[in-house]
């Protein structure tokens, strides 16, 4: 099943929390001169245009990076994130919107890497424009991402960021999340693992944080974020890390409070951060 095109929810609320916590451990990474390689499972189209048909259908980054845009008085961590957005858009309108792979392009130097899943079909061969300058770093498979992270672990780096963010069109998803992780932390336990994950009504979506907290993982963050009341669709996210950088928690903790009341949608609108660093 591949209806889901990202580009329809470029920039929005979800992307906001994932793309900045992405900045944060590609930051930390950058501080030691090793090099790092960078998995995403479901890197989607690589940068998107806000102003075009598709994004305009649902506006959703109005209410994400829009809310976000052209202020000055940003929490570091998010300034750092709007930073990489804004050299996708030079005139200082907030015309494009650059995906996981492109934010991780920002920070990648000369010795890192990036590894690169789409499966769908129009979504890899944009993706594979993209990055078309950039041969030696950043290889684009039109593959399934989750059984392209197991032939991907241990990398030849032994350092590694990997990002697993599934449409969730399908229950099966919630299930492959938690699958592999496992398999992931089999082959590569040293390896930084972050898992989106949408807060939804849905059985599935409901029952997938207590999953994770089974893995039994020793170190790791859980951090979510509601924008409204739970209702119909999806009233909030999460983020799942293993291995998290031992000062993540305190930027965090930092930061979602005044991020949590600059995307509310309502006064249900709050937060919830938990972890184990050891």
């Amino acid at each position: 099943m591949l209806s889901y095109r990202h580009a329809f929810h470029a920039g929005n609320f979800a992307d906001v929390l994932k793309h900045f916590v992405l900045i944060e451990l590609l930051d930390y990474y950058n501080r030691k001169e090793k090099p790092w390689t960078y998995i995403d499972t479901h890197a989607g189209g690589g940068c998107y245009t806000l102003a075009g048909s598709v994004a305009d259908k649902t506006g959703e980054f109005a209410d994400g990076i829009g809310r976000l845009w052209g202020r000055d008085d940003l929490p570091p961590p998010l300034a750092a994130y709007v930073a990489a957005v804004a050299q996708f858009n030079p005139s200082g309108r907030l015309v494009f919107y650059p995906g996981s792979p492109a934010l991780a392009m920002t920070r990648a130097r000369a010795r890192d890497s990036l590894r690169l899943f789409e499966l769908h079909p129009a979504d890899s061969s944009t993706l594979e424009q993209t990055f078309a300058n950039e041969p030696k770093r950043v290889q684009v498979r039109a593959a399934d991402g989750f059984a392209g992270l197991k032939s991907l672990l241990p990398p030849p780096s032994r350092r590694a960021v990997a990002l697993i963010d599934p449409p969730y069109e399908v229950k099966d998803d919630y299930s492959r999340v938690v699958e592999t992780l496992v398999d992931a932390l089999s082959r590569f336990p040293t390896g930084c693992y972050a898992l989106w994950y949408p807060m939804l009504m849905r059985t599935e979506a409901r029952r997938l944080p207590q999953r994770l907290a089974g893995l039994g993982a020793g170190s790791w963050l859980d951090m979510r974020m509601a924008l409204r009341a739970p209702g119909l669709g999806m009233y909030g996210c999460g983020l799942y890390l293993v291995n998290p950088p031992w000062n993540l928690p305190e930027r965090l903790e930092s930061v979602l409070p005044w991020l949590a009341d600059a995307l509310r949608l309502d006064d249900n609108a709050g937060f919830e951060l938990d972890w184990r660093i050891e």
